[in-house]
């Protein structure tokens, strides 16, 4: 563990933050992949967030002198997110969820992207899905990786999840702001948000900051999903989405107006598979119907995607419930995909 004070030690390149909270299942893989990485110029911020498994005897386990550990009392994500922020030294932060996985080259390669592209403030790239055993599934997101507007953000968030993203600090800082509660705090991530509070900050940094988004084509993270994640709270998912436009509007008040009907039909989309992917095709047909009466604009842009959606929907009203439950569980890899 790191015992330097940062008044002397030499600044690392890359700060990468790594939240904790009753993961002792999957915390070794993720810091090891981080270890692992082949640009080693980093410190690695464990947040333990006050979680009460084995997770940080695990982390403590690790005896390497980039590692540092910083405690708290559980704030949630975005709050584990802010105290790694606020600690970290290094000219990028990147994020890594501790239940995810890094590939080897991914550090390097994004610091080359940021070296040799001086205006853009976020780089990210594509994510492989990994089920709850660490085998990798049928899914690979493949965002969209130049050209990325706001509207793209707000409609398809091309990040994709937590810890595709390697950030300038300086672009964090453009849209840093005190604690309501705890002025001594410095706050990133919408510590009120317990989901969706990635999307809400890559729309701030984009609207807000005026911080460039650009990707690298190699598939990158390891993001692994299981039975318990968001979208098996599909509903409360998308009420959270809703409490991010409404914060949007207060600050981009005709750009929420212009974009909200079009996002909201990809969003209900993109929730609509995850109910396919769930087994629930019921209301998988609910969200679809909702999406369309909200804009075409998913069917115009996008038609296989959502054709097929509509088609895997239907045919799971026809075989009904339990049948079409296996039938997507196989088609995700052989586990649920959340």
């Amino acid at each position: 563990m790191n015992t330097s004070s940062p008044s002397t030690a030499k600044l690392p390149r890359v700060s990468v933050v790594m939240p904790v909270y009753n993961v002792e299942a999957y915390v070794a893989e993720a810091i090891q992949s981080v270890l692992d990485q082949t640009f080693t110029d980093f410190e690695l911020i464990i947040v333990d967030d006050g979680g009460a498994d084995m997770s940080l005897a695990i982390c403590q386990s690790f005896e390497d002198p980039r590692i540092s550990i910083v405690s708290q009392r559980n704030r949630g994500l975005a709050g584990a997110r802010n105290t790694g922020i606020a600690a970290a030294r290094g000219e990028f932060v990147a994020l890594l969820d501790s239940d995810d996985r890094w590939l080897s080259d991914k550090l390097m390669l994004h610091v080359i992207h940021f070296d040799n592209t001086p205006s853009i403030g976020v780089s990210y790239a594509p994510s492989r899905f990994i089920d709850t055993t660490g085998r990798s599934m049928r899914v690979v997101q493949r965002p969209k990786l130049s050209g990325v507007a706001a509207a793209d953000i707000f409609c398809r968030n091309p990040v994709g999840n937590g810890s595709a993203p390697v950030l300038r600090r300086t672009a964090l800082d453009t849209v840093a702001f005190p604690h309501p509660d705890d002025r001594k705090r410095t706050c990133w991530f919408d510590e009120s948000l317990r989901q969706s509070e990635d999307i809400e900050m890559w729309l701030r940094l984009s609207l807000a900051g005026c911080v460039q988004f650009e990707g690298i084509a190699p598939v990158l993270t390891e993001y692994r999903i299981g039975g318990g994640g968001l979208s098996a709270h599909i509903l409360r998912q998308y009420e959270t989405w809703q409490g991010v436009v409404a914060r949007m509007a207060r600050y981009a008040p005709e750009f929420t107006a212009r974009h909200v009907d079009r996002a909201r039909a990809y969003q209900l989309r993109y929730l609509a598979r995850r109910a396919i992917q769930l087994g629930d095709a019921g209301m998988a047909m609910a969200l679809l119907r909702a999406a369309m009466g909200s804009s075409i604009f998913p069917l115009l842009e996008e038609p296989v995607k959502s054709l097929t959606t509509l088609a895997a929907a239907l045919v799971g009203r026809l075989i009904g419930p339990d049948r079409f439950a296996s039938l997507a569980g196989r088609a995700a890899g052989g586990k649920l995909v959340a």
